[in-house]
């Protein structure tokens, strides 16, 4: 079911212009007047003023201004009205639906933000949980979804923990979950009941797309949809990319993103899990694994000795793909990784270090005045990300590079140099913990 257009009646007073004025003011002080609509006329030369439908059992009609009770079919909206936020307006329609069953408990019931894709409005887990929104039925969500503006309604869960970040997401109103989003000229359709999509990681897709990736072949370990896979091929013009997922729905979608932006003959894509490397490769104890229709047991990623980069976009951690990262560079010019990870941050502030971050893109996270959410973080971690990088930071990324040097040198059995490039500050994930990407160039040492 999708929310539909149906006409609006609302009933008015019709009155001569000459007792318009003080009728209004009668309605207003018995607090009669709605509010939301604008004086109208009607025929026979009379005006009409809007008066709230639940009241109508208190109206009186007042004696000395000839008036009569009429209905004005799709009513002309208020400039009081137009100024509304839409949470405003949530509230209000709410509030007109419920009657005198509002209260209190339900008012911090409803949402101040939400996310929006195209006619898809996502609400909050918290969102209309209390019991009296149950009795409504289909007519709250329909109320919603023209409050708001959208055709379709969703409800966040808590994420999954089954590895892959799946979202639990309801459908509230509406025939599917899926949806478009732009972002920097590159449009993502995704299932929102089935993949997830972080606007909070918008400033490492944009660093992504300004990296100098002409002429190189990359490998992105956990694709998803595409959310960086196709900013390296169609703003960073990486020759091609092997795009590794094991999530099924995130490979629909990826599929569907590569056609929609025209890059799909530059991209193939491996579906399983990436993590999962030759015994013949890496002697490594067996680690627990559970099989799923989205995981097959069977998939091994066969790739090696192909990569000039390699993204590693998984949080909180991207580490069981650090060996098959280091198997897929090139063996004779080895190449840079971008390692992604959660990292813990004392919240005493730090002392100037001597690495700084190279950018800081100042896009806020949160709620927009509107109640849009605009770049909300992923777990409504507040902090404001500092220009320098902080102790934790460095000691991570330092001992990340020794980590993969070892590694590296254990495959080969020579070796490698690793230089730490960057690191990005991408969010704060929860309080004093923060996303981060290391820039990790990988080289063999040369035989002296």
């Amino acid at each position: 079911m999708e929310a539909r257009h149906v006409p609006v009646s609302v009933p008015a007073l019709a009155t001569e212009p000459r007792f318009a004025q003080r009728l209004r003011e009668h309605l207003e002080e018995e607090q009669l007047l709605d509010g939301r609509y604008r004086l109208q006329e009607v025929p026979g030369g009379r005006v009409a003023l809007p008066v709230l439908e639940e009241k109508l059992p208190q109206l009186r009609l007042p004696q000395e201004m000839p008036c009569g009770l009429v209905r004005i079919q799709d009513p002309v909206p208020s400039r009081a009205a137009r100024r509304q936020t839409p949470a405003q307006k949530l509230r209000d329609e709410l509030r007109r639906l419920l009657g005198e069953s509002w209260s209190e408990e339900l008012e911090r019931d409803v949402p101040r933000a939400w996310q929006r894709h195209g006619d898809l409005v996502l609400l909050g887990e918290d969102s209309f949980r209390a019991a009296p929104w149950e009795k409504l039925g289909p007519a709250l969500w329909e109320t919603v979804a023209s409050a708001l503006g959208a055709r379709r309604l969703a409800r966040r869960g808590r994420v999954l923990p089954d590895g892959m970040r799946s979202p639990s997401v309801t459908l509230l109103l509406g025939r599917d979950g899926w949806v478009e989003h732009v972002d920097n000229g590159i449009r993502y359709m995704f299932d929102v009941t089935k993949c997830m999509f972080s606007p909070g990681n918008i400033t490492e897709k944009l660093r992504v797309a300004s990296l100098p990736c002409s002429g190189e072949v990359l490998v992105d370990l956990y694709a998803g949809i595409g959310y960086f896979t196709l900013p390296y091929l169609v703003h960073a013009a990486a020759a091609f990319v092997h795009a590794c997922e094991w999530n099924s729905h995130a490979v629909e979608a990826l599929r569907r993103n590569l056609a929609l932006n025209g890059v799909q003959d530059r991209c193939r894509i491996h579906h399983g899990d990436s993590r999962q490397v030759s015994s013949a490769d890496w002697p490594r104890p067996p680690r627990p694994h559970v099989a799923s229709p989205s995981s097959p047991l069977s998939f091994q990623l066969e790739l090696r000795d192909v990569a000039d980069r390699v993204n590693l976009g998984l949080i909180p951690s991207s580490e069981e793909g650090w060996p098959v990262a280091c198997r897929v560079l090139k063996k004779a010019t080895g190449g840079v990784l971008h390692i992604h990870h959660n990292v813990e941050t004392l919240p005493a502030p730090a002392p100037p270090q001597t690495l700084a971050l190279r950018s800081e893109w100042g896009y806020p996270e949160g709620a927009g005045s509107d109640g849009e959410a605009q770049h909300p973080t992923e777990d409504g971690g507040k902090e404001t990300l500092g220009a320098r990088i902080r102790p934790e930071w460095q000691r991570w990324a330092e001992a990340t590079a020794a980590r993969i040097r070892g590694l590296l040198a254990e495959l080969h059995g020579q070796p490698w140099h690793t230089s730490i490039l960057h690191i990005e500050a991408v969010k704060s994930y929860a309080p004093h913990v923060h996303h981060l990407v290391l820039d990790l160039e990988c080289r063999p040492t040369l035989p002296a």
